[in-house]
C-alpha cells in the first residue's frame, strides 16, 4: 500500500480522496490548515499552512525520513468577491494572496517534501488545477483565480521535466466542476466522482504521461 499526502483535506475534494484512498488501505496523512473540522478519524491529520516558508519547512521536518509515493496539492482559495476579482476592478492585495495560495504554495510544499518523494520508488505528484484556467478559453470573471491556475499549470509543467529523470511523475488535473463549498449546490457532480476519477487518472500515470493536463475522467484538456 502507497502513503498518499493530501493537502487541504479536511473538507471538499480533499477530504473525499482521504476516504477513497483510506478506504483502499492507503496510508493517509491529511495536512490542514488550522484545526481539522472534517469531524473525521481519518488517516493522520499535520499542520500546514502552504502560503508559510516556515510551515512547509516544519511540515518536511516533522516527516523527515518518511517516503511519500503520492502527494497531492489539494489546497486552494477561489479569490476574493466577484464584483472586484475582474479584469476592470480587482482588489490587488487579495490577488497576490490568491497566487501565493494557489501557486507558490503547491510549489512551496512540492520542494519541501521532494526528499520523501525521492525516498519512494516512481512518486507521483500532483495539483489540483483547473479548466477555468485554459488559456484557450475566452470567457472572464473570477479573473485572479484563472491566472493563478494558468500559472500553476506552468509551473508543474517544467516540474514535471525536472523530475522526469528522477522517476518522479507529475499531473495538472482538473476535478471537474463540483459540488462542494466552492463549486456550490448547482455544480456538475458530486466529490464522490471527482475523487474516483482523479484517483484513477493518478493510478494510470507515470513518467512517460508526465506533465499532461487532464480532467477526473481521463480526458486531455488544452492548456
Amino acid at each position: 500500500m502507497a502513503t498518499i499526502l493530501i493537502t487541504g483535506a479536511n473538507r471538499g475534494i480533499g477530504l473525499e480522496l482521504a476516504k477513497q484512498y483510506a478506504a483502499a488501505g492507503d496510508t493517509v496523512i491529511r495536512a490542514n490548515r488550522g484545526a481539522d473540522t472534517s469531524g473525521e478519524t481519518i488517516g493522520e491529520v499535520v499542520p500546514l499552512d502552504a502560503t508559510s516558508d516556515a510551515s512547509a519547512a516544519a511540515l518536511a521536518g516533522l516527516l523527515k525520513g518518511r517516503a511519500i509515493d503520492l502527494l497531492i496539492n489539494n489546497a486552494g482559495v477561489s479569490g476574493p468577491d466577484p464584483a472586484h476579482q475582474s479584469s476592470t476592478s480587482m482588489d490587488f492585495p487579495a490577488f497576490l494572496n490568491v497566487l501565493d495560495a494557489n501557486v507558490l504554495g503547491p510549489l512551496r510544499v512540492t520542494q519541501a517534501l521532494l526528499p520523501n518523494l525521492r525516498a519512494a520508488a516512481n512518486a507521483k505528484v500532483a495539483v489540483i488545477s483547473s479548466q477555468m484556467g485554459q488559456l484557450s478559453s475566452a470567457q472572464s470573471g473570477f479573473v485572479a483565480y484563472r491566472a493563478s491556475k494558468a500559472a500553476v499549470n506552468k509551473v508543474f509543467q517544467c516540474l514535471a521535466a525536472d523530475l522526469k529523470d528522477e522517476g518522479i511523475a507529475v499531473a495538472m488535473l482538473h476535478p471537474g466542476w463540483v459540488r462542494t463549498d466552492m463549486g456550490g449546490a448547482g455544480a456538475d457532480i458530486d466529490v464522490t466522482t471527482s475523487a474516483a476519477g482523479i484517483r484513477d487518472v493518478l493510478a494510470a500515470m507515470d513518467t512517460t504521461r508526465t506533465g499532461r493536463f487532464s480532467a477526473y475522467d481521463g480526458r486531455a484538456l488544452d492548456w
